[in-house]
């Protein structure tokens, strides 16, 4: 089977980059703020076409350019003989616009991964992508999935008519006026009271024509004013990528279920060819929110593909001279989410291919340490971690751990790939020490948050990391947790993007109750206010209109935010407890904390199959469709045997 080639990297720099200039607030265009790398133009691709038989090919380019089989040219299109024997194949397309990319159709002749990619300084195997394999579908097009959507109500409002349609729709919209021909206005809300303020309203069409498609926004409801009920015909084309959601959840406890299905239309939503942090506001690509996302996908859609596009698209090309989104944390994260990756997908050959840019961006981080080796921000550079209040006058001991745990990072991939180390272990240890030295507070039992101001402020963020990433251990996390983590004292986090680590961490920790109690009252809180997503922030406290404002705007709240879809990894990976113990899943375990159900029936993807959870009338039975399963219960252990239940009272 054939498939479309391109400069290896360069479709996901092509997409990425129309991605972060689709934000649109109130009428203008707001392209993400950083620096953005951009594609090749000019590309050819080569092979040794080895054919057993007479045979021809055709070729299929966007771009201009020829084919050259044994030096001889010919134009894209044509059918070209080639006879048997060992032939080499030259496709040389360029493009000022768009993607450089080429199909070849033919018995013998098909694209595969024999082809090479040359942008004429350096050569490597071409990419392609599953997406890609027919000659009709070009890497310029997206393979969404289309419905069609109606509203479920309308209702005269303000001098108008409001349609909700029941759910978040990411598409077009359509009108049909019904009388004489006119413009009207159409105003776009996530909320219904978005919807009615035309002057505040993220998304407004001031001339909309009956019978025009508009533009592709993300919304609930449309307010049309001026309108009549009955007066317009509304629908919208909702589109969506085609994800096989490869998990299952259902229990007896309603509130639960609501929470792991709305968190996966609201992850789905935010899924595309790119996780994206939310679908109505930026639509950019952000390292911190995907860092997150690779999580939840892990125990949703497993989808290795979307993934490995992110990480692409996210890191860009080499040389690099600036941060992910311009924030030191994004960066890190990013290295440290390849390790991640690795361990769900156990795929060597990505990880080869992105070591070198691993190695770049190290080397940037490397490039801006301090004589005691901290690293700081640039006057570029955005130290971001949280927004949360803490003491920022100095070097971070959160960032310094998340440092050290890139060192960790990459020793070990280094050490998987067969690669020198490079002094990554070394630096890691080094940096272990200094960090104790000035950043533990013996007396406050805590990491502070800065040494330099003098001030010895502790927050919750660097002791989260340093039990998450295994940096405290011991007698020194059983003091963190007991003087930080569990002292109400200590300012509680307030984001939900925060929270995420949080609560990873208390289930490494075993402190399921406060898990548990989260996931009820935070998100189970946003259910009981008729959410159909989950929202990028929310406080039980704030009321009415304030529900929707955010960063000093009154619809500056995204309410449906990727990194608010975590109860599914949460749900998966601490209470179902399912979890690779090697690279790709080739040896699992399954450790399921149940005691909050009385019945429970899941489905938990993974490399390679996936494992089934049934939990009824206290009886336990666990079904792997693969190999290398362990099933801990009770204190006991068992081999999953494949394809049949385990089965314990």
């Amino acid at each position: 089977m054939g498939c479309w080639l391109w400069y290896p990297g360069d479709f996901e720099l092509y997409h990425g980059m129309l991605q972060n200039l689709q934000r649109e607030e109130r009428g203008y265009g707001w392209p993400a703020y950083w620096h953005m790398d951009g594609w090749r133009h000019h590309v050819l691709f080569s092979r040794t076409l080895e054919a057993a038989q007479d045979t021809r090919i055709t070729v299929h380019a966007e771009g201009v350019g020829h084919v050259r089989v044994d030096g001889k040219k010919y134009a894209f299109g044509t059918a070209v003989g080639i006879p048997a024997g060992t032939h080499t194949v030259e496709i040389d397309v360029a493009s000022l616009t768009g993607l450089p990319a080429a199909f070849v159709d033919g018995e013998e002749g098909f694209t595969d991964t024999g082809w090479m990619a040359d942008d004429f300084l350096e050569k490597a195997p071409a990419g392609t992508s599953p997406l890609y394999r027919d000659p009709d579908m070009t890497p310029a097009e997206i393979p969404y999935r289309k419905l069609r959507c109606l509203p479920e109500s309308e209702k005269a409002a303000e001098g108008g008519t409001l349609y909700d349609f029941g759910r978040m729709v990411n598409g077009e919209v359509t009108l049909r006026l019904k009388g004489a021909r006119r413009m009207v206005e159409v105003n776009y809300g996530e909320s219904e009271t978005e919807a009615l303020d035309s002057r505040w309203c993220y998304y407004r069409e001031e001339n909309a024509e009956s019978g025009q498609a508009l533009r592709k926004r993300a919304f609930r409801y449309l307010y049309l004013p001026g309108v009549a009920p009955g007066e317009a015909e509304v629908s919208a084309c909702h589109e969506e990528f085609p994800f096989d959601c490869r998990a299952a959840f259902h229990s007896n406890d309603a509130l639960v279920n609501d929470i792991w299905h709305i968190s996966k239309e609201t992850f789905h939503l935010c899924s595309g060819l790119f996780f994206i942090d939310g679908v109505k506001r930026d639509r950019w690509i952000w390292s911190g929110d995907a860092y997150q996302s690779y999580f939840v996908n892990q125990y949703l859609f497993f989808d290795e593909e979307i993934n490995k596009r992110t990480i692409r698209a996210l890191r860009g090309n080499t040389p690099i001279t600036q941060h992910l989104n311009t924030i030191v944390d994004y960066s890190m994260l990013w290295l440290i989410s390849l390790e991640n990756h690795y361990w769900m997908t156990g795929d060597r050959d990505f990880l080869a291919e992105m070591y070198p840019k691993m190695q770049a961006l190290m080397a940037l981080l490397r490039g801006q340490l301090n004589p005691e080796g901290f690293i700081y921000g640039r006057k570029q550079d955005w130290i971001y971690i949280d927004w949360a209040e803490m003491d920022k006058d100095g070097v971070l001991c959160a960032e310094q751990i998340l440092l050290w745990r890139c060192c960790r990072t990459m020793a070990f991939a280094a050490n998987e790939l067969g690669r020198p180390d490079e002094g990554y272990a070394g630096m890691a240890d080094r940096l272990k020490d200094k960090i104790q030295a000035y950043f533990w507070n013996d007396r406050k039992k805590a990491f502070i948050d800065t040494y330099e101001s003098g001030r010895n402020n502790v927050t919750r963020h660097a002791n989260i990391f340093a039990v998450l990433f295994d940096f405290a251990q011991g007698r020194q996390a059983e003091e963190i947790l007991n003087h930080v983590l569990l002292n109400d004292a200590v300012p509680a986090i307030t984001t939900p993007y925060f929270k995420f680590f949080e609560l990873d961490m208390w289930g490494k920790a075993g402190q399921l109750d406060i898990v548990w109690d989260t996931m009820r009252s935070y998100w189970g809180g946003m259910v009981s206010l008729g959410a159909k997503t989950f929202w990028e922030q929310y406080d039980p406290n704030e009321k009415g209109s304030e529900l929707y404002a955010m960063y000093g705007d009154p619809f500056g709240k995204s309410l449906c935010h990727a990194w608010a879809a975590s109860p599914i990894y949460l749900l998966g990976r601490y209470f179902l407890g399912v979890q690779p113990l090697t690279p790709g899943y080739g040896r699992f375990e399954v450790a399921p904390r149940l005691e909050r159900f009385s019945a429970l029936e899941c489905d938990v993807p993974m490399k390679g199959g996936a494992v089934h959870i049934s939990w009824k009338d206290g009886a336990l039975r666990v079904t792997a469709t693969r190999p290398g399963g362990t099933l801990l219960w009770g204190g006991e252990s068992a081999e999953i045997p494949v394809s049949h239940c385990s089965s314990i009272n």
